[in-house]
């Protein structure tokens, strides 16, 4: 019997609820209510894409330095259709980047600072 089948949220304390959600709207497209916003991997976005994508997860050791500036023990990986173009976006929006763009097996890789000092991987699946 398989037991974990996928990954069925993501939850995480904020100072301020309704605006961090604000936040992830304006910035990263994210439509999320008071009870917050679901991801469907069949959806017509996602089939548009012709990739297959997963949910990654994996704990990291006590003392990674991965998440960082972040002092939060968590980060939070999003998938996205065109990470040029959202980085370009992002960036003349000012939000904070933290280092730069990187192309990798897996696909493109950028990481940004939300207010409350989240650190953010976003993904474009190779």
């Amino acid at each position: 019997m398989k037991r974990v089948i996928g990954i069925g949220g993501v939850f995480f304390k904020s100072k301020d609820p309704a605006a961090l959600r604000a936040w992830y709207q304006k910035h990263l497209g994210i439509d999320s209510q008071t009870w917050g916003a679901t991801f469907n991997w069949d959806s017509p976005e996602i089939k548009a894409q012709g990739k297959d994508f997963q949910t990654a997860w994996n704990p990291f050791p006590e003392n990674t330095t991965y998440y960082a500036p972040s002092e939060k023990p968590f980060m939070i990986n999003y998938v996205v259709a065109d990470l040029v173009a959202l980085v370009k976006a992002l960036k003349a929006e000012g939000v904070e980047m933290v280092g730069e763009m990187v192309e990798e097996e897996f696909g493109k890789f950028a990481w940004i600072m939300d207010p409350e000092g989240n650190k953010i991987e976003l993904w474009e699946p190779a």
